[in-house]
């Protein structure tokens, strides 16, 4: 038995061989070259890792509250929207305007994230709001969706740049559920452009969790016999 760390999956998601005809020259142009960084965001994790191989990752930077994901949903869940609220968040922002409210950003040490006072904040802003005016939600939707996104997003992004410099590293990687996120992935592109990145951005079926992704580490695992005894146990939200 092969035990598989899930984040690692997201990542080596990255790895995945669709076409068995693919060259492996063609097919390593079209996954990040070692050693490469990955912001990895989900609903249980926010973290930069630096990859050096298949089965090697380091931590440089993490949440040290909430996850990314969870300061989606929690505010999806104050703006009335069901539950997972980041895809309904993402899609009411494309439909307003990110600079219209503004939200605080937490400094930490080390690059790391925090996300409990920002979902806060968002909380006291929209009771702040309602009790001005009762329709403050539907007659902004979309504009609080796009503020709020826009936020989260130029966070990541602020540390994920960080970390670039501080280890001059360009091949740069997302990975995780929150990846899948539109403008989170038109935003890498663009800070990508800007600081000569070479980013690598999944499918969007290998941004949520799927089979493939563990099956691909499972392999990369079963090449340098790495098993597990069948005492193994599962360890939600284990970091890397």
């Amino acid at each position: 038995m092969i035990e598989v760390n899930h984040m690692q999956g997201h990542i080596l998601a990255h790895f995945i061989k669709e076409d068995i005809n693919v060259t492996e020259e063609n097919q390593s142009n079209l996954s990040p070259k070692f050693p490469f960084l990955c912001l990895t965001v989900s609903g249980g994790h926010t973290q930069i890792i630096r990859i050096t191989s298949p089965l090697n990752f380091e931590l440089l930077a993490e949440t040290e509250d909430d996850a990314v994901g969870e300061a989606f949903d929690k505010a999806a869940k104050i703006l009335g929207l069901p539950y997972p609220g980041g895809p309904l968040i993402d899609k009411y922002a494309k439909l307003g305007n990110a600079d219209i409210y503004k939200f605080p950003t937490p400094h930490l040490k080390n690059n790391n994230y925090s996300f409990s006072g920002v979902k806060t904040a968002f909380l006291y802003f929209i009771q702040a709001q309602t009790k001005l005016n009762e329709n403050f939600i539907s007659e902004n939707l979309n504009d609080i969706c796009a503020s709020y996104q826009q936020h989260l997003i130029n966070y990541l992004l602020k540390n994920l740049l960080a970390v670039s410099k501080e280890t001059n590293i360009k091949q740069i990687a997302i990975a995780g559920g929150v990846s899948a996120n539109s403008g989170l992935r038109k935003q890498l592109e663009i800070l990508g452009k800007k600081h000569k990145w070479e980013t690598y951005i999944p499918k969007f079926e290998y941004c949520t969790d799927n089979a493939a992704m563990i099956a691909v580490t499972g392999y990369y695992k079963f090449l340098e016999n790495q098993f597990c005894e069948l005492s193994v146990i599962p360890m939600p939200r284990y970091s890397i």
